[in-house]
């Protein structure tokens, strides 16, 4: 596996555990329709958090967050709204939906995790 590639799959990781630790039932992690992909799906409480992760090594060209961009986005959106339609049932009706990044970056041997709710609104 390329070297980003593990920083990134170790990012969700970290990401997931940080989600467990605060209250967050992972309901799904790398749910693939067509070619939208969402990181991960949690919930907690009537909150279905619909999470972006991303993990950097250096903050020299911005910081994680600024690399989720429009088209991301629309992905995003397509993906839960499958997501949604396909499991209605399960959810209660008052459910909210939330779109979340976590931004992780590498310093040295640690990392700093910055959860950021209501990073960008579907309309």
């Amino acid at each position: 596996m390329a070297k980003h590639n593990e920083l990134g799959k170790l990012g969700e990781d970290l990401a997931a555990a940080h989600l467990e630790e605060n209250g967050y039932a992972i309901l799904e992690r790398n749910f693939v329709i067509q070619k939208a992909e969402i990181d991960i799906i949690a919930q907690k409480d009537a909150v279905l958090a619909i999470v972006e992760v991303k993990t950097r090594s250096s903050l020299d060209f911005g910081a994680p967050q600024d690399f989720v961009k429009s088209k991301k986005i629309q992905l995003l959106i397509k993906a839960v709204n499958a997501y949604i339609n396909d499991r209605e049932k399960d959810f209660p009706e008052d459910l909210e939906v939330r779109f979340d990044i976590i931004a992780i970056h590498k310093k040295g041997e640690s990392f700093a995790i910055e959860h950021l709710t209501d990073a960008f609104y579907h309309f």
